[in-house]
């Protein structure tokens, strides 16, 4: 395999030779002994072309027909060791950085990446255990070292820049304040394991664990300081929830870039007048998230009122159908029925299937309602909630389909709640007359591809799936199971089998021609205004990220 992991030091090369471009993935395998981080190096074997018998993570090169890194990470483990997604979970990525190794004749642009080993696996003990890989032809033997180890340069020999592709993923060890890095780490895990709050809350979040990160290391402003809260910033984005990360990407750049005028502005002469104009700068994002909520929510309200009230007359019955479990759409519904005179508003919901959040936002909006509207008359909410298989019933004579927005791209469109699309083809069939709106902050534009994947897609547990066939007395779930730990056990090698993957996406792509408004904090926008705004953006986050 050709990769940083597999060429020799001992291979000479013409200088004057251009230096072949190879992208490669590097991927650690980490398991926690005991609290304490360990990590799998792999002696590449004699047969391989170069960087033999060196210490490396498994690696592995990105073809022409790869379009997706992580993917690539994910096949080379598997031909290497034999391990899949049954037993590891992907844990974190490292931003890619390049480097010539004039001996190899190559320029490598590498892609690191952390995976944990998950069951029993992962509780082994170092000594006497069985081996947890079966590694191919291409190593000889494998060991558990420390993270200090490799920072640390102690073990040899290993290939060219190990110190810098783990670093890239193993922060902890790299920066000055031990708590700040567990500060980080745990905001990390944090973010990863919220599947309830929304891109909002998960901003405010994200925002917060930014704060506490800069409180942690006040110890100087120097450029090394700049650079390490830089890093942080983009290990918030890229390994928190990265399929909701957008907003949180835009926030905190707008932190970054009013951080950078304070470290320049000469008017703050002194450390301590910079600390504290800088911790004012976060605790003034944090409270403006709620004016912005409210400017979504005005916006809204008034697109109601031109396109479904003409000339200010009252209006029977309003109808919306809507996939989306965002406290934002769920006020904005209920603000713009108690300002304006509409007598009747049927609400339909689509249940949202594996975690039901259709159902679960039906009973906030029927317990909003109640509260809000106990003291006024002519005002009477009906809600239908229909199975996600029923999206074409449930658009049937409806007035507007309503999405929130997980994340807006200028190229792939707007990202939200997998059965978004359903619901709006079907919309677009049964009542072609219906408005496609999309209601989200500009927050939600990815400016910037090369940070937030467009192209990701995020996977999910398939038990949360099964977890509800079981509890439903769904038949067959055992055969099912079955098929699951066959796929888990078969290599690419092995002949006739029958294996069952189930599929647990939570996030789908709606094209941009289909929605008919987008509604925002700046009113109603088009699609030219969009792919504007996501330029913009993208040039401001590579001002903060590109040098890292």
């Amino acid at each position: 395999m050709s990769s940083p992991s597999s060429s020799s030091h001992n291979d000479h090369n013409d200088n004057s030779q251009p230096l072949e471009k190879r992208a490669v993935v590097s991927s650690f395998i980490f398991r926690f002994q005991d609290g304490k981080p360990l990590v799998a190096l792999f002696k590449r074997s004699d047969k391989v072309r170069t960087y033999r018998d060196h210490l490396a993570p498994i690696s592995g090169s990105i073809t022409s027909e790869d379009h997706d890194p992580l993917a690539t990470a994910w096949r080379e483990l598997t031909e290497e060791t034999e391990l899949n997604q049954s037993n590891l979970t992907h844990w974190r990525t490292g931003k890619p950085f390049t480097f010539s190794d004039q001996s190899a004749g190559r320029e490598w642009t590498v892609h690191p990446f952390a995976f944990l080993l998950k069951g029993k696996q992962a509780e082994e003990s170092t000594d006497d255990a069985e081996p947890s890989f079966k590694i191919d032809w291409e190593h000889t033997s494998w060991e558990w070292h420390s993270p200090s180890s490799i920072l640390n340069e102690e073990l040899s020999p290993t290939v060219p820049r190990l110190k810098d592709s783990f670093r890239r993923i193993w922060f902890e060890g790299e920066l000055r304040s031990a708590r700040a890095a567990k500060t980080l780490a745990t905001g990390l895990e944090r973010l990863r394991n919220d599947h309830e709050s929304g891109s909002q809350e998960l901003t405010t979040i994200a925002l917060m664990i930014l704060r506490d990160f800069i409180v942690q290391t006040q110890d100087g402003m120097d450029a090394q300081w700049w650079e390490t809260v830089r890093m942080a910033a983009w290990h918030i984005i890229k390994n928190g929830r990265e399929s909701m990360g957008a907003a949180t990407m835009n926030a905190l750049v707008s932190v970054l870039a009013e951080v950078e005028d304070v470290l320049k502005d000469e008017n703050h002469k002194t450390a301590e007048q910079k600390w504290e104009r800088i911790l004012s700068v976060l605790d003034f994002h944090l409270a403006s998230r709620k004016s912005r909520a409210t400017q979504v929510k005005d916006a809204f309200t008034h697109y109601i009122r031109y396109h479904f009230l003409h000339h200010g007359e009252p209006r029977d019955k309003l109808t919306i159908l809507t996939v989306s479990a965002s406290s934002t759409i769920r006020d904005s519904i209920l603000d713009a029925y108690e300002s304006l005179d509409i007598h009747l508003l049927e609400l339909r919901v689509l249940e949202s299937r594996p975690l039901f959040e259709g159902a679960s936002i039906a009973s906030s909006l029927v317990c909003n309602f109640k509260s809000r509207f106990k003291d006024t008359p002519n005002k009477n909410l009906h809600v239908k909630v229909y199975t996600d298989a029923s999206a074409a019933l449930a658009a049937a004579d409806v007035d507007i389909l309503l999405l929130g927005a997980d994340r807006i791209s200028a190229t792939k469109g707007v990202s939200n709640k997998t059965g978004s699309l359903p619901a709006v083809l079907c919309t677009k069939h049964v009542s072609p007359e219906a408005q496609i709106v999309v209601l989200s902050d500009l927050e939600k534009i990815n400016g910037s591809p090369s940070v937030i994947d467009d192209d990701k897609h995020e996977d999910n547990d398939p038990v949360e799936i099964m977890s509800t066939w079981r509890s439903d007395g769904v038949k067959g779930v055992g055969v099912l199971e079955e098929g699951m730990q066959a796929a888990a056990a078969t290599t690419s090698e092995e002949g006739h089998s029958a294996t069952v993957s189930v599929e647990n996406i939570y996030f789908e792509w709606v094209p941009l021609y289909m929605v008919d408004a987008f509604v925002s904090e700046e009113g109603v926008m088009d699609e030219g205004r969009i792919r504007e705004k996501s330029e913009q953006l993208g040039k401001t986050v590579d001002l903060f990220f590109l040098d890292l």
